[in-house]
């Protein structure tokens, strides 16, 4: 290997690390970005609608298991 090749296979090698530091700093700056996002706010809990639901099902669960077809 002559002195020229060696110097381009060092340069080379070192912009090849480089550019792997730079893309590893871009993700990890795009994920805390991405983490950083506020999220809208969650809409008050509405007890009577879910209890209502929940007597729904039980009852369809129950005319599921024939309960009611005696």
């Amino acid at each position: 290997m002559s002195e020229n090749e060696k110097i381009t296979a060092a340069i080379s090698a070192v912009i090849c690390y480089l550019e792997e530091e730079a893309a590893a700093v871009a993700m990890q700056a795009a994920s805390q970005d991405y983490n950083q996002t506020a999220l809208p706010p969650m809409p008050p809990t509405r007890f009577w609608g879910v209890s209502g639901r929940q007597a729904q099902m039980q009852m369809r669960s129950m005319m599921q298991l024939k309960a009611f077809h005696r």
